[in-house]
């Protein structure tokens, strides 16, 4: 299947899913449930006005979603007692996996949350989103629930960028245009079709999300985006408009750390292909330039990606999750 192809046969708007009553009688119908799961850290100020909206209208009104969790890296704030008061179950990341070698990030947090959580359906989405509805939601399991060929869902929509007091509709998906999107077009072409490659927003089947690996931190989007098109085909990858998103806009110093660990991801992923050779090791350390009280510095942090292997080749994770494996993603 061709870029354009895909790009006609697996691009959807949320509306074509907004009959829930017609999700919960097919989920029922096909003896699935429905995990929802929020990455956090310090992010008491935002989880309020999401985990609500998620409980009153998809577990209470609807019953489309059977367990609703945050997975935390030990918030300093109140994100745990928030997420709880609001009838979340909360999970820390450094519980899980124990005996893996320490890696930080929210690619191992998505990671390790798979432990715990109990949906045959899992649904991930950031925990600073300010107009969050459930169309959040529902648009990204529709596909998964009426196409079972479909095994993997990324959300995607217009990101306004706020400049101070001044707004712009669009431009908030920086690093997917001048990072992101060259490296798929030159190296996965397949893949263009992907409007946000690094949506927060995504969806996928236990079975195919327990099968390939993950990298840690800012590696993890676009690493599944590619290791899941490169086991199941482009035919298994689906994408729905959630029209728009508002959060808060990084600065240009953290989105040069994230493409940062984007390029570790590809690099990695080229050099398993066969496709990539270097000569020497990848630097870890990214040095961003500061300029303060009338002076440049730099100011170095290590951003270190790590890749995860499948879930399905550990122990501890087969122990909870018995009838998951390679064969139930086909």
């Amino acid at each position: 299947m061709k870029a354009d192809d895909w790009f006609k046969e697996r691009t959807y708007h949320y509306s074509e899913f907004s009959d829930v009553e017609a999700l919960v009688r097919l989920k029922q119908e096909k003896s699935l449930t429905v995990s929802v799961c929020l990455p956090t850290r310090n992010e008491a100020d935002t989880i309020p006005s999401i985990l609500p909206v998620i409980r009153r209208s998809l577990m209470e009104r609807h019953k489309l979603v059977d367990q609703l969790a945050i997975i935390d890296s030990r918030s300093t704030d109140d994100t745990a007692r928030v997420a709880a008061e609001y009838g979340a179950e909360v999970f820390y990341d450094d519980e899980y996996l124990v005996d893996q070698p320490p890696a930080y990030g929210k690619g191992e947090a998505l990671w390790k949350s798979l432990v715990p959580l109990t949906g045959d359906l899992v649904v991930w989405v950031d925990s600073d989103i300010r107009n969050f509805t459930p169309h959040f939601i529902y648009g990204l399991l529709g596909p998964l629930l009426t196409d079972d060929e479909i095994g993997y869902v990324k959300g995607y929509y217009r990101r306004p960028l706020f400049l101070g007091d001044m707004q712009r509709e669009t431009g908030g998906g920086r690093v997917t245009e001048i990072c992101a999107r060259p490296l798929i077009n030159m190296f996965y072409p397949e893949l263009a079709g992907l409007i946000q490659p690094l949506s927060g927003e995504y969806a996928g089947r236990r079975s195919v999300l327990e099968s390939v690996p993950f990298f840690t931190g800012y590696g993890v989007e676009l690493g599944l985006d590619i290791d899941i098109f490169r086991k199941y085909g482009l035919a298994a990858i689906a994408q729905t408009d959630l029209k728009r998103r508002v959060h808060h806009n990084q600065s240009t110093e953290a989105l040069g750390q994230m493409a940062f660990g984007i390029m570790q991801a590809v690099f990695k992923r080229l050099h398993d292909e066969g496709r990539l050779q270097l000569k020497d090791v990848p630097g870890l350390e990214y040095n961003s330039i500061f300029f303060r009280d009338g002076h440049y510095g730099l100011e170095a942090r290590e951003v270190k990606v790590v890749e995860r292997p499948p879930l399905e080749t550990l122990d501890e994770y087969r122990r909870l999750h018995p009838c998951h494996g390679p064969e139930a993603a086909r």
